[in-house]
Formats: structure tokens, C-alpha cells, sequence
């Protein structure tokens, strides 16, 4: 719902009108997708009924795309930059985080609570911390993505750095960091990570590290199986970002691999009509793609999915235990050896070894790691742990 990311921050493009009268619309992404007028009452009105239409139905909770540009400058003045393909919407104050906002949001919420169980309204706001928080404070979104902590490498200075923002911001306005280290415009962490062996283990550490931190965590599709990022070959890219800007996010958007065999796309598709012999997807699957198979992670208790399911029966588990709170802080630290803590209570902590050597964990009991520890007891590099003391 809402807008898209900005190519051409405050493109104006006509279309055919009447007479000798030339319409205009502004579109900030896509000419497919023109941008709403929300100081136009009509268009909260629409919205009302649109949020109740899928409300009705059963769902959840809606995620709100680009929550933070629905409103723009007063008058559409002309912008100096676009702020670059990416980063417009979140530097350029002529196309987002307009104060006006926030009432919109104010009104979801009030809408979302009238229903049992409550709606939830989580929104991508990128924004730096301090900014996104806003648009969590208790009559507004229950949820923004940490889109600070969504793009980090594997530096842990940075996570450190990153996680004691969001826990300022938290302290600030309320609201937990809602953790993501992958979505549909972001190079696949495995990738991201360093690739190959050392990127499928530090995607995997980061996924332990991820479900472990206080605040609700988000899996993107793929990120269970420990998928790398897919070269798409050139010819075969749909994404409207690199015919505009030569960015393709088409990487981590490739079907998911359902059965080992190749047929019928890795079981992503089962058509089998007189029309359709052989179903393609929208983007190509590479070769090997059946390794990463959900079937075959099923049947394996080493496997990235068996990791991802184990950590999520735990998490459960301490929950209901009460070893985790609903309003947990994180107090983050880099120990010798480049190892990254963060404190989530008195009693329950991650770390993260990011260093080139194994590493000493502080004393405690490890619950829950990514790679089996060293006959030391140590946390070997590229892995990472949950631990309970006393």
C-alpha cells in the first residue's frame, strides 16, 4: 500500500487530455503506479474501505509500502535532486516524512483496534532510526522494519553500532526494533556476507543471531533455505529499477526451489494444461537450484530450514518461560576477538563471532548455535549463540 522507492524523485508525466488542456500525474517510481493525493479527503475515505475489505477477510495485519512518502511538499514544488535511485525518499524532504503522515497512520490504528483480534500495521519506513521510530509510537504503526540493521555486512563495530541506535530510538518512542536481514530489494545475505562456504555460514550465524534479539523478527522467502543471491542473466531482468537505474533487485526474487527435480520450475509451478507443456516463472531458475530444495532440507537435521525451525520452537519456548519480555531492550558490545554481544536481559544474551579465530563465549549455559561448538566449548568463527547464565 502506498507508494514506491523514487527513481525520479517528483517526475511529472502528461497523458492525453481534453480540448487543448494538457493532465498531469505524479508518479514516483513506476508511470504504472501514480501516487495518491492524500490531502484529497476522498482518497483517506477510499483507504478506509480498503484496509476493511482485507480486515474483513481474515488477515492479520497489512505491510504499508514506502509508509513514509504518502505525502508530499505542499504544492509539488520542484526538488534540487532526486537523492539517487535508492536513497531519494529517505534525503529528500520534498517526497517524504511529511508531517501529515502520521495522522494517516493514527487513523489505521484506530481502525486496526475496532477488530478481534487487533490488526497489525507493519510499515517499510526507511528512514534513519531516530525518524523511523516515529511512525511507532503507541497510537500509530505498531511495527517499521529496522532498515538500518537490514543492510549491514558482516562488520561487528557496525551491529553494534546499529543495534544501540535502535534501542535509543526504542527508549525514545516505544516501540522494539522490528529486525530484517533480508527482503525483496536486498542482496541475499549469504551473498552479502562474502559468498560461497563463508557466506552460507554467516547467513546462517545471522539467522540464529536474528530470532534471538527482543522484538519481533522477519524471514524474507528463501532466507530459511539459505538461498545466495542469483546472477539473472541480463536479458532475462524484469526489474523496472534496471531499465531506470541499472540496479537490479531481481537477484532475490527467483522462484523458491520446492522439489530437487528441475521439472515444473522445482515443483514452483505444477500447470499442466494442454496449453502450458512446460510452466516458466517470470525469472529464470538457475542450475543447481534443486540443491537448496525444501524437500531436501525437510529430510536433513543440519540443514539452514532445520535451523531456522529449531530456533523458532525455542524462541516459543522461552517465551512462554519467560526469559523473554515483550518491552526487552538490547545492550550491544564488540568483546575481544571481534565478538558481538548483545544483552538482551539479565539472564539471556546472543553473541555473534565475527572475528578470524574462535572465540571464548562469556560464562553461561549455550542454548542454541548456528555451528557446533569447538571441543573447547569455544564459539568457532562465522557462528553464533544463544546463551542463558545461571
Amino acid at each position: 500500500m502506498g507508494g514506491r522507492e523514487s527513481t525520479h524523485a517528483a517526475q511529472r508525466r502528461a497523458v492525453p487530455g481534453s480540448g487543448t488542456d494538457t493532465d498531469w500525474y505524479l508518479h514516483l517510481f513506476s508511470p504504472e503506479q501514480p501516487d495518491w493525493n492524500w490531502r484529497n479527503p476522498a482518497v483517506g475515505d477510499y483507504f478506509d474501505g480498503v484496509l476493511r475489505l482485507w480486515f474483513d477477510k481474515g488477515v492479520d495485519g497489512l505491510r504499508i509500502d514506502v509508509a513514509h512518502a504518502l505525502f508530499k511538499a505542499d504544492g509539488l514544488p520542484d526538488s534540487p535532486s532526486t537523492g539517487g535511485v535508492v536513497d531519494g525518499l529517505r534525503s529528500n524532504p520534498q517526497v517524504s516524512d511529511q508531517e501529515e503522515v502520521h495522522e494517516v497512520y493514527r487513523r489505521w490504528r484506530t481502525l486496526a483496534e475496532k477488530y478481534q483480534p487487533h490488526r497489525l500495521l507493519v510499515g517499510e519506513v526507511n528512514l534513519e532510526p531516530a525518524r523511523a521510530a516515529r511512525y511507532t509510537r503507541a497510537d500509530e504503526m505498531q511495527q517499521a522494519f529496522a532498515f538500518a540493521f537490514v543492510k549491514l555486512g558482516w562488520d561487528p563495530e557496525a551491529w553494534a553500532a546499529v543495534g544501540n541506535e535502535l534501542d535509543a530510538a526504542r527508549l525514545l518512542h516505544g516501540a522494539t526494533p522490528t529486525w530484517a536481514l533480508e527482503n525483496h530489494d536486498i542482496v541475499r545475505s549469504v551473498t552479502r556476507f562474502g559468498g560461497g562456504n563463508v557466506g552460507a555460514l554467516r547467513a546462517r550465524a545471522a539467522l540464529v543471531a536474528l530470532l534471538g534479539l527482543p522484538g519481533p523478527a522477519y524471514l524474507y522467502q528463501g532466507q530459511e533455505l539459505a538461498l545466495p543471491e542469483v546472477d539473472v542473466p541480463m536479458e532475462s531482468r524484469v526489474d523496472p529499477m534496471w531499465a531506470r537505474g541499472g540496479v537490479s533487485r531481481d537477484g532475490a526474487r527467483v522462484p523458491l526451489p520446492w522439489t530437487e527435480d528441475a521439472a515444473l520450475s522445482h515443483g514452483f509451478s505444477r500447470a499442466e494444461t494442454v496449453a502450458v507443456k512446460s510452466p516458466t516463472p517470470w525469472l529464470p531458475i538457475p542450475a543447481g537450484w534443486g540443491t537448496h530444495a525444501i524437500e531436501l532440507q525437510q529430510q536433513d537435521p543440519a540443514s539452514s530450514l532445520a535451523l531456522v525451525t529449531n530456533a523458532l520452537r525455542l524462541r516459543r519456548l522461552l517465551w512462554n518461560n519467560e526469559v523473554f519480555g515483550p518491552d526487552d531492550g538490547g545492550t550491544w558490545r564488540v568483546e575481544a576477538g571481534n565478538l558481538l554481544i548483545c544483552e538482551r536481559s539479565a539472564d539471556f544474551f546472543v553473541a555473534v563471532a565475527m572475528g578470524s579465530e574462535p572465540v571464548q563465549l562469556p560464562t553461561g549455559s549455550v542454548l542454541l548455535s548456528a555451528a557446533p561448538l569447538t571441543e573447547d566449548g569455544w564459539l568457532q568463527r562465522n557462528d553464533a549463540a544463544w546463551v542463558l547464565r545461571g
